[in-house]
């Protein structure tokens, strides 16, 4: 049976020389712990210039409607489907946009919004914990720094990565675990760790694909 055709097609890994007959080579570990993409600079270039005529202008599946209440979304997010994170947060941002309403909305009521969502309670704590920190801390703006994102409650780096790419037009890549699948399973940027994942897509995707690429991957 023909194995499913990707909806890339066009971006596919490329066959070891051991299923072409011949003798495989080993993949070569590069500096910083991964391993080497299997595809030529010109290879990448193209298929990112592909993905940039399929999708010019390619939109995550989270809702939101300023830094804030993106930032709120991807906190949400974790171990939880987007549908289920938009569902929710659709009438929570209707009377909560700010970090300021938030905080006045207080941690009960912001839990009754996000009953459906996974590890609602916790998540409330934090949501209401990060908006007074934004408040006291940064006047109340979303910091556009990774460094100051992971210092509050609930964020992470790939949650900071997602803000700050998303939300600000930086470079950054957020990988998550289709991310890292990916990056291995066609090796455009193979590597052991999320972290050398990323390392390997920011060394191979070219400069001016890296705002879309988490998209388009």
């Amino acid at each position: 049976m023909a194995p499913p055709k990707s909806k890339n097609s066009f971006l596919v890994k490329k066959p070891s020389a051991s299923a072409s007959g011949g003798s495989a080579k080993a993949k070569t570990p590069s500096r910083k712990g991964g391993l080497r993409s299997l595809y030529t600079p010109a290879e990448v270039h193209e298929i990112f210039r592909r993905f940039s005529v399929q999708r010019p202008e390619p939109k995550g599946e989270l809702d939101y409607v300023n830094p804030f209440t993106l930032l709120i979304a991807v906190v949400l997010s974790a171990q939880a489907t987007d549908a289920g994170v938009n569902k929710a947060t659709k009438p929570l941002f209707s009377v909560a946009d700010t970090p300021q309403k938030m905080l006045a909305l207080g941690e009960a009521k912001v839990g009754d919004y996000i009953r459906t969502i996974g590890l609602w309670r916790n998540k409330a704590k934090n949501v209401v914990a990060l908006s007074k920190a934004l408040i006291d801390d940064y006047a109340g703006n979303v910091p556009e720094d990774r460094d100051e994102l992971v210092k509050l409650p609930g964020v992470g780096r790939k949650t900071a990565n997602v803000v700050l790419n998303v939300a600000f037009g930086q470079h950054t890549m957020a990988v998550d675990t289709h991310i890292f699948r990916i990056g291995n399973r066609i090796g455009l940027a193979p590597g052991k760790t999320p972290e050398q994942v990323k390392q390997g897509l920011i060394k191979v995707i070219p400069a001016e694909y890296m705002r879309h690429a988490h998209h388009w991957l």
